[in-house]
């Protein structure tokens, strides 16, 4: 029988003294970190930029299928991921927490392995927090800070007339994984008995419960002189990013079907489910990639990186935003992406 500690048993300050116990800091930014009444950083002239995200379960999460571990790690990498999105670095994260009785002490403990791995590999200080009763459901609130040097910050509505649209890495996947997981969490509630049945869907399903935020495509624009002129993360689906963009931008753009990076284990899958691949590259959210504009004179320097991707480029606004198929059709794209008001 594995061990239980109750959470009440140790009590809030004996709770985030286990939890933070091992974090040690890693930026010199951080001049006090857990422990007192607040942090205090210090980001000696640069510019800091700050998000946060709500996670709660059942809306952004299942615990029948994910791991507490991957959970922690991904509650942090979609922060991580808007920082990069701003072309930052991230350095802290505060984490709060809301959780009923039915969590154990061990069960934490692994979410916060979790959070401790994301950290370690990014480079980021967990600098605070808090936690909770919850009556329903496990409730995680990660806000993530950063910097940048003055003014090398990229916003959404910064792209001009012409620049080239691209994204990192492939779409879909995490939307694929989702369905997956959905499918045999219904098959595993109509018979407990039956085993889940995830062979070789490891990398959609990886996808989906630990998403890696594009820190080396930040790395590479800083290596290669790149300045985006308009960036945001995808999160809710590409085509509810690229409308973003170009209504905060005032423009329109043109996408290429046959240009959306689709991985070959998403295609699989997505025909394996009767879905059109291209459809759940657009609409499908989390994947966690980075939407960029560039001007059209950067596009030698991204050639030879194979993480990115030109999807097609911006037009005037009475050009509207159009998606043109394989077939040589034009269809208006629309933003059928992830809501988190409809459910």
């Amino acid at each position: 029988m594995e061990e239980r500690t109750e959470i009440a048993d140790l009590g809030e300050f004996g709770l985030i003294e286990y939890l933070t116990k091992n974090f040690e800091i890693q930026n010199a930014s951080t001049v006090l970190g857990v422990g007192d009444d607040a942090a205090v950083i210090d980001h000696f002239g640069k510019q800091t930029v700050i998000t946060t995200d709500l996670l709660l379960e059942g809306v952004h999460f299942d615990l029948m299928y994910t791991p507490l571990k991957h959970l922690g790690y991904k509650s942090v990498m979609v922060n991580l991921s808007d920082i990069y999105a701003m072309n930052a670095t991230p350095t802290q994260i505060t984490v709060s927490i809301g959780i009923s009785n039915r969590i154990s002490v061990e069960a934490l403990n692994e979410f916060y392995e979790g959070i401790y791995a994301a950290c370690e590999k990014h480079g980021v200080d967990l600098i605070g927090g808090d936690t909770s009763t919850s009556q329903k459901g496990f409730i995680i609130s990660v806000t993530a800070i950063g910097e940048v040097t003055p003014d090398k910050f990229v916003k959404r509505s910064t792209a001009q007339n012409g620049d080239l649209i691209c994204v990192s890495g492939d779409l879909g996947a995490a939307f694929l994984g989702l369905t997956i997981m959905e499918r045999e969490k219904k098959i595993y509630l109509e018979n407990p008995k039956i085993q889940p049945d995830l062979e070789g869907e490891s990398y959609i399903v990886g996808r989906l419960l630990k998403p890696e935020a594009r820190k080396e495509i930040i790395e590479f624009f800083e290596k290669n002189e790149i300045v985006p002129t308009s960036m945001m993360d995808v999160s809710d689906g590409v085509s509810s990013e690229v409308l973003h963009l170009c209504k905060q931008s005032n423009l329109g753009c043109r996408i290429y079907e046959e240009k959306l990076p689709i991985s070959d284990e998403s295609r699989r899958a997505a025909y394996k489910f009767g879905l059109d691949p291209t459809v759940c590259a657009l609409n499908g959210g989390e994947d966690y990639e980075l939407i960029f504009t560039l001007k059209q004179e950067d596009y030698d320097k991204i050639t030879f990186n194979e993480d990115i991707s030109v999807i097609g480029y911006m037009t005037e606004m009475e050009a509207g935003s159009k998606i043109l198929t394989k077939g040589g059709n034009e269809f208006p794209i629309t933003a059928q992406g992830w809501n988190a008001f409809t459910k």
